[in-house]
């Protein structure tokens, strides 16, 4: 059992993100199905298209962005809950004045990221 307040989780860059960042608030070590992590983008930040061997549910916690998964545009805001499965196509653009943040459940699988167009956030 972990209790920890996200303040004490250190936020890494997104290698492939632009003023992204990620924090791991509950890693595969300690959760054993499930890994959650928390994303903040801040104003004009986002992550480019791409793909992941796992799939995302995600609960927007503040701001205001445009997603796209797949072929769709979706305008989420605090409050939204996002779910992209395994495979599909998605990218992130903060489009708001304030810091755009999200929680990101992950099943413990290997994931592998793959960059599908770096301008697409």
């Amino acid at each position: 059992m972990t209790v920890k307040h996200s303040n004490e989780v250190e936020a890494k860059n997104v290698a492939a993100g632009k003023d992204t960042t990620i924090q791991v608030l509950i890693s595969a070590q300690e959760g054993p199905n499930f890994a959650l992590r928390k994303f903040s983008m801040q104003p004009g930040g986002g992550m480019p298209l791409h793909t992941n061997a796992v799939e995302h549910e995600q609960y927007v916690l503040r701001g205001h962005a445009k997603i796209g998964i797949a072929d769709q545009l979706y305008e989420v805001k605090a409050g939204d809950v996002v779910f992209i499965p395994e495979g599909v196509p998605h990218f992130y653009t903060n489009i708001g004045a304030e810091p755009f943040e999200f929680l990101c459940i992950v099943p413990n699988k290997e994931d592998k990221i793959t960059i599908v167009d770096e301008a697409a956030c």
